[in-house]
């Protein structure tokens, strides 16, 4: 058993493979935490694992691949997940749980895996965690573009699907159908023109707080973040958090535990994906601001901060 795992180092799972979930997220169900995540290797798009300490990670299967079962919901959608000569690109896997369904409900980003015109939603389901998901299609919400994007979900049960559009140059955040399947309407544009990506959002006494990087392909940037009172309120400017580089990681997702505040990035190697790296800092506050605090190895417990 593991006791630690290295930030920026490539991450094996308990059989001492390469541990494959990029931009992805993390849920509860039970004791267990569920990692969902990009895996870019022959015919997979998307793996999962399970940890019942976030340290040591069992591979559960390939959630999504070309092979994976596909239902059209909603008007006009793509129903295309390439095949094992020819893959699309399906990126930032994020999911929720829709409690009125019972269904683990995943969105994502779309490309055609030719170029990168299509910028879409794509959305799939699964009955189970642990499940094979099947894939509804790819669309394009309201007729916006959508690249990096993630998912959140309120005290109340209404879920979030935020995404860059314009060619990055605005973060949208569209409320989610009942089902989380469709989205019901374009509650927020944000940043006009500051051309963010890879959003994080969490909240934080009664406080939404998202993070994202700057558009520097591979190469990490200065990190910032915003907040607001109201999801579809007015939010703040951008304020800087960690380094330059954001302690050499891009966003992905932040995770509370117990009292504390996670945030996952991954450290991408540009030369060769597949050696790149996670990292697990401690976000905490300091005089109302969001204070990042990087670590050589993430292991719990983490100390406690105000």
């Amino acid at each position: 058993m593991l006791t630690e795992q290295r930030n920026g180092a490539v991450w094996t799972d308990t059989a001492g493979a390469p541990l494959h979930a990029h931009g992805g997220t993390i849920i509860k169900v039970a004791d267990t935490y569920y990692w969902y995540g990009e895996d870019r290797r022959e015919n997979y798009y998307v793996s999962c694992y399970r940890s019942k300490d976030l340290i040591n990670w069992e591979f559960v299967r390939h959630s999504l691949t070309t092979e994976s079962p596909m239902a059209k919901t909603r008007v006009r959608a793509t129903l295309n997940l390439g095949n094992s000569q020819h893959k699309v690109n399906l990126e930032r896997p994020k999911v929720l749980y829709n409690p009125q369904t019972k269904q683990y409900v995943m969105w994502l980003h779309y490309e055609n895996g030719v170029d990168y015109r299509e910028a879409s939603a794509a959305v799939a389901t699964a009955a189970s965690p642990e499940d094979e998901f099947t894939y509804h299609g790819s669309f394009q919400p309201f007729g916006f573009m959508s690249r990096d994007c993630t998912l959140f979900q309120d005290d109340d049960g209404a879920a979030y699907f935020i995404s860059t559009a314009r060619d990055n140059a605005d973060m949208h955040i569209y409320r989610l159908s009942d089902d989380y399947l469709n989205v019901q309407r374009l509650v927020n544009r944000l940043w006009n023109g500051e051309y963010r990506e890879a959003p994080a959002l969490f909240k934080q006494n009664g406080r939404y707080y998202m993070l994202s990087s700057f558009c520097t392909g591979w190469a990490p940037n200065q990190g910032q973040y915003a907040s607001a009172d109201r999801i579809d309120g007015d939010w703040t400017d951008l304020v800087t958090i960690g380094d330059k580089t954001t302690y050499g990681s891009q966003p992905t997702f932040v995770l509370p535990v117990d009292d504390q505040l996670l945030y996952w990035g991954d450290r991408w190697n540009a030369e060769d994906y597949n050696q790149s790296g996670y990292v697990v800092y401690q976000l905490s506050f300091q005089n109302q601001r969001l204070i990042m605090t990087p670590n050589d190895s993430f292991a719990l417990p983490l100390p406690s901060r105000v």
